[in-house]
């Protein structure tokens, strides 16, 4: 008898063990057949099988971002470090693609230093804004595994590109991200905010307080304050007490 035959017949449970003498090498493998991969029974049946995270708001101003993505079309999200602003508006973005509600996702920063100036990078252009649309990337792999992340990118289904080729284009059908947007100027902001299209969702997010350019040139809190007076357009300011980072970092912005 084959191998094969040998251990279907023991995976299908047709050995008779009274065959086998009781000092005999050979024992019955055993066969459980009360559980079956169709046919999920208990806890295990209620258990949640995805592999994706479930987005859950941990503090109050979360629950009302997040619900103002829902809700609106333009959503403007400020505040201080670590209260959850880029990755909920990337959490939702890859939501609204794999619901089908939006055909593709433009994801936008500017490129600008963290206060000091970094120099020549050689490469490509990909190879030279590479390090300042890093934090998007780290975003989509949280939210994606970067192969999958790689195939969306190569079916042109998400979009990476900074501020600065934005002018001239209408985003229709599409789940807009304007990262870092303290680092914007009031004319690049608007000029940001007229490439909403059709069918399409636009979500601006920033810390007013934490702007890497010179002051009184950031033109964010400008823009949040004249947007705040329609009602069509959330802006959605959260606090200290939203951050869900370290401890410490709550702390060290009240002080600092």
């Amino acid at each position: 008898m084959t191998k094969r035959a040998l251990k279907r017949m023991a995976r299908e449970g047709e050995f008779n063990s009274s065959q086998f003498e009781e000092e005999s090498k050979v024992r019955r493998l055993p066969v459980d057949r009360s559980w079956s991969p169709l046919r999920a029974q208990g806890p295990e049946a209620e258990r949640e099988q995805g592999y994706m995270k479930t987005i859950k708001a941990k503090s109050d101003g979360q629950m009302a971002l997040i619900q103002a993505i829902d809700a609106r079309n333009l959503v403007l999200a400020l505040g201080p470090a670590g209260t959850g602003k880029t990755y909920l508006a990337i959490a939702k973005a890859v939501e609204a693609l794999e619901a089908g509600r939006v055909g593709r996702i433009v994801l936008s920063r500017p490129a600008v230093e963290a206060g000091e100036s970094i120099g020549f990078l050689p490469g490509e252009m990909e190879d030279k804004l590479a390090p300042y649309l890093r934090p998007l990337y780290d975003a989509l792999s949280d939210r994606l595994s970067m192969k999958r992340v790689r195939a969306l990118m190569a079916e042109g289904l998400i979009e990476i590109a900074p501020v600065g080729f934005m002018r001239g284009r209408t985003l229709n059908n599409a789940f807009v991200v304007i990262d870092e947007a303290q680092n914007c100027t009031y004319v690049q902001l608007k000029m940001l905010l007229t490439r909403l299209g059709w069918h399409s969702t636009m979500v601006i997010t920033g810390d007013p307080n934490q702007s890497d350019l010179l002051p009184g040139v950031s033109g964010l809190g400008d823009v949040a304050d004249r947007l705040e007076t329609l009602n069509d357009v959330s802006v959605v300011r959260l606090k200290d007490v939203d951050i869900v980072r370290h401890p410490l970092v709550a702390s060290m912005l009240g002080v600092l």
